[in-house]
């Protein structure tokens, strides 16, 4: 009974790693769009996903990419137009399929792979940028130009009336 828990904590595991490992999560996460609980909301996607394939026999690819789409337009009001998608969804049938042929030790090399790709891709930084002083002043605002006259105050008219002028 202990291998069926493993097998499926190792499927959600893999859910897990192509899921966080998708840009337009990411930005969706990091950016705010599902809100204070985007973190939360993410985790549960996860296991939302991983039931639904459990769920549904003989998932098709475009089963998988409209489920995972309503899902992001619905709890991070996000629509997948780079096309990634239907990878996301690719790597997530195979994942499974590995899952249900019982080939437990592919699958677990496909979700330590794509775990030492998405570590070897955010290890990876920008070199410092050098300061200069130049950068610096370039960056000051420059004062408006002294010629500019001071806005006279408006006048009332003899009935009484305000003139608004128009600014130059």
């Amino acid at each position: 009974m202990a291998a069926p828990c493993a097998s499926r904590e190792l499927f959600t595991d893999g859910v897990r790693v192509v899921l966080n490992s998708w840009p337009v999560l990411q930005i969706a996460v990091d950016n705010g769009f599902g809100g204070v609980y985007g973190q939360q909301k993410a985790d549960w996607l996860v296991d939302v996903v991983q039931q639904y394939f459990h769920d549904n026999a003989d998932l098709q690819l475009y089963e998988v990419e409209d489920f995972v789409a309503q899902l992001l337009d619905q709890e991070f009001d996000t629509v997948v137009d780079d096309g990634s998608l239907p990878q996301v969804s690719r790597q997530l049938l195979q994942m499974f399929s590995k899952y249900q042929q019982g080939a437990l030790q592919e699958l677990s090399q496909s979700v330590q792979a794509l775990r030492q790709k998405n570590t070897a891709r955010s290890t990876v930084t920008a070199p410092p940028a050098e300061s200069d002083s130049d950068s610096d002043s370039q960056m000051e605002c420059e004062a408006p130009p002294a010629s500019a006259p001071p806005p006279r105050p408006e006048e009332p008219d003899e009935d009484g009336w305000t003139v608004v002028r128009k600014k130059k």
